[in-house]
């Protein structure tokens, strides 16, 4: 009933951010000559305050219209080129310049974890003047009707390998956060197959491989809590009249609030500044606005993924004990052979800890030195891993760089001696 009571209580203010907004507008009017005073000010700042907080935020667009190569300008369009019931495979289609090379061609794919993939348009930004970019665009639960069937961590896994069979050969993989342990074992599934269609590198960002080092509060609730637990106080029913009508879901509005209570200090003195700007008419209220668009934007996750997620990676730990299973077989890190891997931590993250994501450079113990790289990035947390100045000054190269060096075009899958005598 809680997700019901959340829809009825933002149905009942519907009217009154209505008429908030309304009244917002009559007072910010720059005909109006209280525009120009304190007062008008300040009941203009409040009434915004009180719609934007009271508000559901949509689901943000990339906006991303063009990139510079070389120097030049070019346009950027957006193309679904797959997509499944629970995905769509955008790809950020750039009008190359005549002459142009082939760039490294990169499936990112951004955390089912809540906020939809267009938390990543500064990723996306800074990788697009030097490679061809497609991204996951993962669908909210609560608009999948129940008709399509369920979603969830095996599902995941066969998404991203299909999604790798679609784009061919030498494909490069960034995952982002939480798809860290479905890349990893995509690749793992695919390797121990013998599959030519392995992604040429992964990369992995910020991602719980191994939560038991320097476990975060994030960590510490899943291993405090059952997992009878979850499945009674976080699993609800998408209310009608939404298509996913009765789907059991972990609603995004539950886990934005468990985001928001870790820094919720930092959330109350950004609006309150964001008021005082309003109020005093200085400082640049749109980067407020912009960046809680995003950040407010939410999508409900299907019960399973998360509740088999909650399980296997954090309580269990299945991936780096070596027991995940994928369709009856057991995901063995040890099969990558033939896939760089570059795994990328923050200094300052307090999602995954510094050592978590590090973690998969140990598993992974038959990728040869020569392919695999680690990178912690000093004076960063979690979003600063694939976000922000640092990120484009630090980060972004360096990704850039390791699949250019890794791609395989014109080179033939090489077969190594590993442990036990055997090769790939």
């Amino acid at each position: 009933m809680f997700y019901q009571l959340y829809e009825l209580n933002h149905a009942a203010l519907a009217p009154f951010r209505a008429a908030a907004d309304m009244m917002r507008l009559a007072y910010g009017n720059p005909l109006n000559p209280l525009s120009h005073t304190m007062l008008g000010r300040t009941v203009t700042a409040s009434l915004e305050v009180f719609e934007r907080t009271t508000r559901r935020y949509g689901k943000p667009e990339f906006g991303l219209h063009e990139t510079s190569i070389g120097g030049k300008s070019v346009s950027v369009h957006e193309k679904i080129v797959w997509n499944k019931p629970f995905c769509n495979l955008i790809h950020l289609e750039r009008s190359l310049p005549a002459g142009h090379g082939s760039d490294p061609r990169i499936l990112i794919v951004a955390p089912m974890s809540g906020h939809y993939a267009t938390l990543l348009r500064g990723t996306v930004e800074a990788l697009l003047p030097s490679a061809d970019i497609y991204i996951t665009d993962w669908i909210d639960a609560r608009m999948v009707p129940m008709t399509e069937g369920t979603f969830d961590l095996e599902d995941y896994i066969d998404y991203v390998i299909e999604m790798l069979h679609h784009l061919g050969p030498d494909t490069h993989v960034i995952a982002v956060c939480q798809p860290s342990v479905p890349v990893l074992a995509a690749a793992a599934v695919m390797e121990a197959a013998g599959d030519p269609l392995s992604p040429s590198s992964m990369t992995l960002m910020g991602g719980p491989i191994d939560t038991r080092i320097n476990p975060t509060a994030v960590n510490q609730l899943a291993k405090h809590r059952p997992l009878e637990w979850f499945a009674d106080n976080v699993v609800m029913n998408v209310p009608w009249p939404q298509p996913g009508f009765m789907r059991p879901v972990y609603p995004g509005f539950l886990q934005l609030s468990g985001f928001m209570s870790m820094n919720l200090d930092r959330h109350m003195i950004a609006h309150k500044d964001f008021f005082m700007h309003l109020v005093k008419n200085d400082g640049e209220p749109e980067k407020h606005r912009d960046f809680y668009d995003e950040y407010l934007a939410v999508m409900d996750l299907t019960a399973e993924f998360y509740l088999q997620t909650v399980d296997q990676v954090f309580i269990k730990h299945a991936l780096p004990k070596g027991e995940l299973r994928h369709r009856g077989q057991r995901v063995d890190p040890t099969a990558i052979r033939n896939v760089a891997l570059l795994t990328v931590e923050g200094e300052n993250d307090d999602i995954s800890g510094v050592g978590q994501t590090k973690a998969a450079q140990t598993i992974c113990t038959n990728i040869p030195d020569d392919m695999r790289m680690h990178y912690l990035q000093p004076d960063v947390g979690h979003y600063g891993v694939f976000n922000g100045s640092r990120f484009r000054r630090e980060i972004a190269p360096r990704i850039v760089a390791f699949t250019r060096e890794h791609g395989r075009t014109g080179k033939p899958v090489v077969k190594r001696v590993i442990k036990g005598g055997k090769s790939a």
